[in-house]
């Protein structure tokens, strides 16, 4: 089997994560080249919980290069594998054509300057004083009715399962073109998530603001918001693309670790 150029990411100064890394350096060294810059590799293994996962994608995003997770943390909902799965399934994963998602990732701009990417979402929180935020909405510049609410989730497919669903919203596949529109707390029972087209472009006006209102991509705070600020948030030009594990499905994950349907017990 010909060597494929990998990097590896990972915060090996944690012994926990060494232990992992030394387990796959060690147990992929018939087919992989480990290689030190992302823009050297064809495919990147990171190890880690979702945040640093979260991390990682965005930067294999910008620089095209698949994402293979492998879970080190609790929940580890986007990584597909664990160290033995990804040795065991080395032959398919490091492969010229392995299973692969493409996910939907979110630009964020603020008063039209560019912010960042979203792997998960983009989140305007109410903050201290935690007075109910009156916000004006837009979807594709037709306005929508202003919602009173807590604030509000802009959700990617792949962060469907994430803060969006904590907070009632639904759960996307991860491969749909599709945004998730979720109110916080909203002040009426008639407002309801939406699950918008991919392409939209929503544009969010702070009509009244608190003043610890801010703005958070994928759970870290990036600016403050005031009334009258702006926020629009539409499809990223750039994709992350996912390796899959051939036995293990997304369905399995739902099931397996988010309890799914699960009876009352």
């Amino acid at each position: 089997m010909a060597h494929t150029p990998v990097i590896l990411l990972a915060d090996r100064s944690q012994s926990h994560i060494d232990k992992i890394a030394s387990t796959i350096v060690n147990g992929l060294s018939d087919c992989v080249q480990w290689v030190d810059e992302l823009s050297d590799a064809s495919k990147a293994v990171a190890i880690g919980g979702d945040g640093t996962l979260i991390r990682h994608g965005r930067q294999c995003a910008q620089a095209n290069v698949p994402l293979v997770g492998v879970n080190s943390g609790r929940l580890g909902f986007l990584a597909k594998f664990n160290a033995e799965t990804l040795i065991e399934h080395r032959e398919v994963v490091f492969s010229t054509s392995p299973n692969m998602i493409q996910s939907l990732l979110i630009e964020v701009q603020v008063n039209d300057e560019p912010l960042q990417v979203a792997m998960n979402e983009a989140v305007i929180a109410a903050g201290h004083p935690f007075r109910i935020l009156e916000l004006g909405v837009s979807i594709n510049g037709n306005p929508a009715p202003h919602i009173r609410a807590d604030g509000i989730i802009l959700s990617t497919p792949l962060g469907s399962t994430a803060h969006n669903a904590s907070a009632g919203g639904p759960i996307v596949d991860p491969e749909a073109n599709s945004m998730v529109l979720t109110p916080l707390a909203a002040h009426s029972l008639a407002v309801r998530p939406i699950v918008l087209h991919g392409n939209v472009d929503v544009a969010i006006e702070i009509l009244q603001a608190n003043e610890g209102t801010s703005l958070m991509i994928d759970g870290a705070v990036q600016c403050p918001l005031q009334t009258g600020t702006r926020v629009r948030v539409s499809r990223s030009s750039q994709a992350l693309s996912i390796v899959l594990n051939p036995t293990y499905t997304y369905w399995n994950a739902l099931v397996d670790k988010l309890h799914w349907a699960a009876l009352p017990g």
